[in-house]
This record gives structure tokens, C-alpha cells and sequence, in this order.
């Protein structure tokens, strides 16, 4: 371990050298050139020639040299970018207590890996609990903020009995985020999460809190529609949370039904005459089929939409209920009967 450890900073001690010596080898054989080779001094043709080819091959290496140290720059940038967003958004199981899952990103910057889309779905005591936002901005700052209100997330759905516990975590940390971020920066931080958190309980009953994010849509059958249409509360950042959070009842993910949740980049993509792309009737022809399934059609169409070059990150999340289905009376999922025969919650 320890000779690993010195190793390293000598390697990166070697690789610095060469970075510097080899353009001043090559700056060196152009002066010396020029100085001291009779040839350099003469002003025939053939001397000019000549004189040109040797400073052409000089400024063709240093060219070559500074392009491959930059692609290296570059290959290590996307790397750690890669490593980070992977820590952040952890791939999701396929399956959490009965539900089928399936979540990607596509980001509006060729060969970026780092956004400010968060997602995650835990199976708790309390229920499947997922969470979709968008974080205001892009880059480092942006996924500083993200990992901050993720990491507060994964906690609190563990600790807190209701998702309002779990909400006034995250405007906690997030807040703690800003003020440490603008200390450190001396600048100040407006930065503003837009957050959509769901509980599923083990009979399909949802529960929702929503802080400025596009509602979900559910798949029912033949029918592509919001999961629900109340106005939602501000972002996180910007105000202080109301003091009743009990969250909305949305009913009931039936078996067979499926839910889909988005970040604005999904319904603000623009075609090039300026139409917006519907994401419900892209999800039109999705009914029925598995999450992985939906996520790949969506993003096929809102590719095809965009001429493949979105202006803003995507993320979509999909849920579906893979319990066999019971027949209900009167509202939608108001008479499926209770679970007699539990099974253990699974925690990721």
C-alpha cells in the first residue's frame, strides 16, 4: 500500500516533466537551428526551404503534443465526471417491492456526464419512496447541490415517519449547502431545487409532494394522464415550506398501472419550428409495455423531435406495478383489498 501510494505522485512528477521538457526540446532545436546551422544563414531557395520544413515540423510537433495532452486533460475530466454522476445517481434495481423500475438521463451537452437531474427510489418500512427534481443550473455547483439534497434524501426516508419529515430534511440540507457553498465562495448563492417525492405503500396507495415540479404521468389502461392537477408549492431554496405537509392522496398504482416521472427538459423540448414536444403522446403508445421499454421509446421520439440536440437535460423515471390485477368497485383503487401476507421490506 505504501509503495503504491509514493508511486503515484512520481508518476504524476514524471508526467509533468515531460509535459514541459518536450516543447522546450522542440523550441530548443528550432534556436539551435537558427543560431548555429550554416544553412539557417544563407538567403538562397534552398536554404528557405529548408529553413521553412525545419519550422514546420517544429510547430506540427508542439501542435501534436499539446492536442494529446489536452485529449488526455479531457479523457481524465470525463473520467472523474463519470465517477462523480455514478456515485450521485446510483444505478436503480430493476425491481423494489413489487414495483418494476427503470430511470436514464440524456444530457443536453454532447459528451457531458454531469447535469443537475436527481433521481431515487427506497424501499423503506413506510413504503417505496422516490424522489425526482431538477437542480437550477449545470456543472459542478449543480451537483454539488444535487448530492447534498440526495444525500439527505437517503437518510431521511429511512428516519422520518411522513414524506413532510422527509421534505423539511431536505430544505434543511439544502439551505446548510447555500449558506457553507457562499461562505466558501463569498458569493451568494440563489441557487433553487424543484422536488417531487412519492410514497407507494405496500396497497398501492400514493402519496405525493410536490415543490415546483412537473406532476407524473400515469399509465391506466388505454389512458395517458397527469397524476394530478393541484398546484404545487415553490421550490426549494427560495421560501420557507408551509407548515402543513401531509402531503396529497393521488389514489392508488393499481397492478398493471405505470408512472412516469420527468424533468421539465421532457415537456420543454423545442422542435425547429419551435413546437414543444408532448410528452403524453409519446407515452400514448407505451401502455402495457415494461419500464425499460418506455424509457427507450420516449427518448427515441424526443430525439426525433429535437433533430438529436436537446437544450436541456432530460431525466425520466418509470415505475410500474407488476402485481396481478383485482377487480375494483366505485373509485379507481378504493376497494383492492389489503395485503394479509407481507413481505420484509428489501433496503437499498
Amino acid at each position: 500500500m505504501m509503495c503504491i501510494k509514493a508511486a503515484v505522485p512520481r508518476a504524476g512528477s514524471l508526467r509533468r516533466v515531460l509535459s514541459m521538457g518536450l516543447p522546450t526540446m522542440w523550441g530548443a532545436v528550432a534556436v539551435t537551428y537558427k543560431l548555429t546551422c550554416p544553412l539557417a544563414q544563407e538567403n538562397g531557395l534552398g536554404a528557405r526551404v529548408a529553413t521553412s520544413a525545419v519550422f514546420f515540423a517544429v510547430g506540427t510537433g508542439l501542435i501534436v503534443h499539446v492536442r494529446r495532452a489536452l485529449l488526455r486533460e479531457l479523457r481524465q475530466a470525463r473520467q472523474i465526471a463519470g465517477a462523480a454522476q455514478s456515485a450521485l445517481l446510483r444505478p436503480l434495481p430493476p425491481r423494489i417491492d413489487g414495483l418494476t423500475v427503470a430511470a436514464a438521463q440524456l444530457s443536453a451537452d454532447r459528451g457531458a456526464t454531469i447535469g443537475g437531474d436527481l433521481y431515487e427510489a427506497v424501499a423503506t418500512e413506510h413504503g417505496v419512496r422516490v424522489i425526482m427534481g431538477d437542480v437550477r443550473g449545470h456543472g459542478l455547483a449543480a451537483i454539488g447541490t444535487a448530492a447534498a439534497v440526495l444525500g439527505s434524501f437517503r437518510e431521511a426516508v429511512h428516519d422520518e415517519p411522513d414524506l413532510g419529515g422527509v421534505l423539511r430534511r431536505l430544505d434543511r440540507a439544502l439551505a446548510r449547502h447555500l449558506r457553507d457553498r457562499a461562505e466558501r465562495d463569498g458569493t451568494a448563492a440563489e441557487d433553487f431545487v424543484t422536488v417531487l417525492m412519492l410514497e407507494i405503500g405496500r396497497d398501492g396507495e400514493l402519496r405525493a409532494l410536490n415543490c415546483g415540479h412537473p406532476w407524473p404521468y400515469l399509465l391506466s389502461g388505454s389512458v395517458v394522464e397527469p397524476l394530478s392537477c393541484a398546484d404545487p408549492m415553490p421550490p426549494l431554496g427560495p421560501f420557507p415550506l408551509p407548515a402543513d405537509l401531509s402531503g396529497l392522496q393521488c389514489g392508488h398504482l393499481l397492478p398493471g398501472e405505470t408512472l412516469i416521472l420527468h424533468t421539465d427538459g421532457a415537456e420543454d423540448a423545442r422542435d425547429t419550428g419551435g413546437r414543444f414536444f408532448s410528452l403524453r403522446e409519446a407515452l400514448g403508445g407505451s401502455v402495457g409495455r415494461p419500464p425499460q421499454a418506455v424509457l427507450g421509446r420516449v427518448f427515441t421520439a424526443l430525439l426525433d423531435h429535437t433533430a438529436g440536440q436537446p437544450k436541456d437535460d432530460v431525466a425520466l423515471l418509470v415505475l410500474r406495478n407488476e402485481g396481478q390485477p383485482h377487480p375494483t368497485q366505485g373509485a379507481r383503487g378504493t376497494a383492492r383489498p389489503a395485503t394479509t401476507h407481507p413481505q420484509p421490506t428489501r433496503h437499498l
